[in-house]
């Protein structure tokens, strides 16, 4: 079976960041920093930060606060979230947003998310195509 792609634009990345701060917004907490990892976390978690007026946002953390909000991408495999739950000070009370999660996985109570995606297709974002390029070969320069 072909592998099939879903290309993200910033119109589409900014209407998402909008539904999970207005998730976020709901939520009972108050975060202090923004804690993500920097392939694929990096800008939603800048863009989240800005509009939740958060300045501290912390990179592939070797550990996160209580009072950190976990910021990524895509929830899929699970295997970030598992890596950062273990990181985490509080795992039963951090709170991992992201864009998108896979249809079809079992979700953690702690995610937040601002949609699901349609299937398996892979989702390209407008900071990783230069990636995805050189992945299928078509980057140009």
């Amino acid at each position: 079976m072909e592998m099939q792609y879903d290309y993200k634009n910033w119109d589409e990345i900014e209407k998402c960041v909008d539904l999970l701060v207005d998730k976020l917004f709901k939520y009972k907490g108050k975060f202090t920093s923004i804690s993500t990892v920097s392939r694929g976390g990096l800008v939603p978690a800048r863009l989240v930060a800005d509009r939740l007026d958060i300045r501290r946002i912390v990179v592939d953390p070797e550990a996160i606060q209580s009072d950190s909000l976990f910021v990524d991408d895509i929830y899929d495999t699970g295997e970030t979230f598992r890596r950062m739950i273990d990181r985490a000070d509080d795992p039963e009370h951090l709170v991992y947003a992201t864009l998108y999660a896979r249809t079809g996985k079992n979700h953690p109570k702690q995610l937040i998310y601002a949609k699901l995606t349609k299937g398996n297709e892979y989702l390209v974002y407008p900071w990783d195509r230069f990636e995805h390029g050189k992945i299928d070969g078509t980057a140009s320069i």
